[in-house]
């Protein structure tokens, strides 16, 4: 598992505890303030203040197709070729992190295919290296090049 410090920041957010919308950074919109969306947005600040990659090459929630299902994956970060590099799943944080949750991640890789995948729950993540047709567990997230 690794073990993040998401930084400081103040988001925005409108509306009543029971109609509650967060400003998206990346998206340049409002989004309905879910538990998922909470774990989304600390991770998009982790990316963008703590990694450093670059907002312009991050992309969420796009609708894909995995088979003759159509499937919406939380986060992709592309390369410096914009060629998917990162997809990542996020989940609420009362949610498990295990195989299924792998597994859902797995097969938008099959749509979307990068060389890392990263799971959170926002306590708990967990991160891979996909090489060739193996996956190699990572004690940290990749650092942007």
């Amino acid at each position: 598992m690794i073990v993040l410090e998401y930084p400081d920041y103040v988001h925005s957010i409108r509306g009543s505890a029971e109609a509650a919308v967060i400003l998206d950074p990346v998206r340049k919109k409002w989004v309905r303030l879910t538990p998922e969306e909470w774990v989304r947005q600390n991770f998009l600040q982790y990316f963008l203040k703590v990694l450093l990659y670059p907002a312009a090459l991050i992309s969420v929630e796009k609708e894909i197709r995995v088979g003759e299902l159509r499937k919406r994956y939380d986060i992709v970060v592309y390369d410096q070729d914009t060629k998917p590099w990162l997809l990542m799943e996020c989940k609420q944080p009362s949610e498990e992190m295990g195989q299924a949750v792998l597994d859902q991640a797995l097969r938008y890789h099959i749509a979307v295919p990068v060389r890392y995948l990263v799971i959170s729950n926002g306590n708990d993540t967990y991160a891979w290296e996909k090489q060739g047709g193996s996956l190699t567990e990572l004690s940290t997230l990749p650092p942007w090049k």
